[in-house]
């Protein structure tokens, strides 16, 4: 048995979640004569989620079918079919039977069933060991009477976790929805509102571009994961939640699918780049249609590179939607339990690395082309240890999950201390490395990771200030990438990857290299860009990524709402509001492009698109958090000294020393 608490499946060919949008059979399904129950609740995962937000009629059936009879698949195009009814029927908010249903399924089921295998009858054990409780009614033994009374019962039994500041997140959302809006305000919720895609009539995202006189779109039509997280965050703090909470869960049942490139298959628990909804033909029904979900993992992107920060997002997305909303049922969801696992199992599986960062291709994050960041990039670090803390928040502890979230926390320990220790730079730390020996072997060595002291770039030796400094882009042996990125060290800030001195180094530092990083337009994903041989080495003379453009030093607006964030969370708003400030100065004359080019951001991207949403929604969220500071402190996370405690790294049954948590603990912690 895996120590994690889930076993490995094999992943099953392509699905496309799909709804019938006209159909006479029950659910939307066609219903075969066998009644072997283990094909059912192979499906009830996906009914369940689907399910969930859209109507009461379609609960009343439920415990008939569970039971009864098998959900049957049909092929398209070649490739098997799990189809979903979301078809929506007259339904009222706040009250889902399959919710409470799937609360005491986690709350009643054995260890056993919550550990058990995924593939092997695990879900059938989740369901039918767990017990769903036959003896309790379900919708279609209950009597409605009054659906505001029952809708108040179920928000009471549903979000037990509700308190005071619940409440008062609840009025602060209010408060946003009061304010008068400014023109550009306007224009951009306008925008974002146009940009929302509906699958069976809910709404499920937002495109990545909207722009109607662009003719070929590539996949800037699609839903992505990573693309929607500032949208999500608009609606959140806009008091919207429906559809953050329809992405939540369609995107569940669009992981762990086979995708494959050259007959190869990525790991289970692998969430999809992006998402397309599609109109297709229904089988064996002329004239009718249905709506399916058709996931890219990777294998139709450039380089086709699998995404490895679209679970991370995921994860930090659910937690970002229960702290908002104060709804935690969707989080103790037997299915999103399972899911936060799977991902959690991908991301902690043991390989030959002997380093606590996650290891990741080249184009595998927001920076999707080549540009040398294969190895350990900051920015999956840092996405990875917020969603590694997400993960330890949400996760239900039982005998099934006790080993996977001892696993988290030893990863945070070492993870927090290596990018602590050996990814700042400053002043001191580059006059240190200026002076390193090399080849040094022992477990004693200053230079562990044999670094030559040649490779400090002459740009940064000009460049570094006096005060403050920031995390590197990558650590490898004898190589340190000393590029300055963005997303990487605001993520650090956020989720208190750094230290509290760290934290307000980097903010310093971007405060004193406002030209460079800020410029006419903030902010540069990356600094400084790669140009000249080194441009045609790294990128392959990618024509995109010319130096000052794309992600070779391009400025992203989207960039605003994550700069934001680690602003207020140190106390320094006036920062993001002067960024924010500059943005608006041309923002929307410019038609909200997705990136701009040149050294200080003067020109609109070259190959930009315009109307790009999560320019728009992170302009929103800026806005929004700014008007409402306390907000943010849902969004970050502060110290957690009991991490700095643990030295997981101690080899005591050999005689190599401990490492020395203890001792760096004086410096790491000021």
């Amino acid at each position: 048995m895996n120590p994690m608490g889930i076993s490995t499946m094999k992943p099953c060919c392509k699905i496309l979640i799909s709804c019938c949008s006209k159909t006479s059979s029950f659910f939307g399904f066609s219903i075969p004569k066998s009644q072997n129950p283990s094909s059912v609740l192979r499906s009830y995962r996906k009914l369940h989620s689907c399910s969930d937000h859209n109507h009461h009629q379609q609960i009343v059936g439920i415990k008939r079918l569970i039971f009864q009879k098998p959900i049957s698949n049909s092929s398209w195009g070649g490739q098997s079919r799990v189809f979903s009814n979301c078809c929506n029927v007259n339904r009222f908010r706040g009250f889902s039977v399959i919710t409470n249903v799937a609360s005491d399924i986690r709350h009643n089921s054995t260890s056993s069933s919550v550990e058990g295998h995924v593939n092997e009858k695990g879900f059938e054990r989740i369901y039918i060991h767990g017990g769903i409780n036959l003896n309790k009614p379900l919708a279609e033994d209950v009597e409605v009477k009054d659906k505001q009374v029952i809708i108040e019962e179920a928000e009471e039994k549903q979000n037990p976790s509700l308190d005071n500041s619940s409440v008062q997140n609840t009025e602060n959302v209010k408060n946003f929805r009061k304010r008068d809006l400014s023109e550009i305000e306007k224009e951009a919720w306008d925008l974002l509102r146009e940009s929302v895609v509906e699958y069976c009539n809910s709404p499920v995202g937002t495109v990545a571009a909207n722009n109607p006189n662009d003719k070929v779109p590539l996949n800037y039509d699609q839903v992505f994961i990573r693309d929607f997280v500032p949208s999500a965050l608009a609606f959140l703090l806009k008091g919207d939640g429906e559809i953050v909470r329809n992405f939540l869960l369609h995107t569940l049942q669009l992981q762990s699918w086979e995708k494959t490139v050259d007959c190869y298959s990525p790991g289970q628990g692998l969430m999809p780049a992006s998402f397309k909804v599609r109109t297709v033909p229904l089988d064996g029904n002329a004239g009718t249609t249905e709506e399916v979900l058709d996931p890219d993992f990777g294998e139709s992107a450039i380089g086709r590179v699998a995404p490895v920060d679209s679970g991370l997002w995921w994860i930090i997305l659910l937690r970002a939607y229960g702290k908002i909303t104060g709804d935690y049922s969707l989080q103790e969801r037997v299915d999103i339990q399972t899911g936060i696992k799977l991902i959690l199992n991908l991301c902690l599986t043991d390989g030959f690395d002997m380093f606590p960062t996650l290891l990741v291709t080249d184009g595998s994050c927001m920076i999707d082309r080549r540009m040398g960041i294969h190895g350990h990039p900051l920015e999956i670090q840092a996405l990875f240890y917020s969603a590694l803390r997400s993960s330890r928040e949400m996760l239900t502890v039982d005998d099934g999950s006790k080993n996977l979230v001892r696993a988290v926390n030893n990863r945070l320990s070492a993870l927090s201390f290596h990018i602590r220790e050996y990814y700042w730079v400053d002043m001191k730390k580059i006059n240190e490395i200026y002076r390193y020996k090399t080849e040094e072997y022992s477990t004693d060595a200053i230079n562990k990771f044999n670094i030559y002291p040649d490779q400090i770039p002459c740009w940064l030796v000009d460049w570094i200030p006096d005060r403050g400094g920031y995390l590197i882009g990558n650590l490898q042996p004898a190589h340190m990438d000393f590029r300055f990125f963005t997303l990487g060290n605001l993520w650090s800030i956020i989720s208190s990857l750094g230290t509290p001195r760290q934290n307000q180094g980097i903010l310093n530092l971007m405060e004193d290299k406002w030209e460079d990083l800020i410029g006419h337009m903030p902010l540069k994903i990356c600094y400084p860009a790669l140009e000249y041989d080194e441009w045609r080495i790294i990128t392959g003379s990618d024509p995109k990524n010319t130096p000052w453009s794309y992600h070779n030093g391009g400025s992203w607006p989207t960039l605003m709402w994550q700069f934001t964030l680690a602003c207020i969370k140190m106390g320094r708003p006036g920062l993001a509001e002067k960024a924010v400030a500059l943005a608006e100065k041309r923002i929307s004359e410019d038609k909200w492009p997705e990136y701009y080019d040149t050294r200080t951001g003067k020109f609109i991207g070259k190959q930009s698109r315009l109307y790009q949403t999560w320019t728009i929604a992170g302009y929103l969220t800026s806005k929004m958090l700014l008007e409402n500071p306390e907000m943010a402190s849902l969004l970050t996370w502060n110290e957690d000294l009991e991490l700095l405690e643990t030295c997981i790294c101690a080899l005591t049954n050999t005689s190599r020393k401990k490492c020395s948590r203890r001792a760096a603990k004086s410096q790491i912690l000021i």
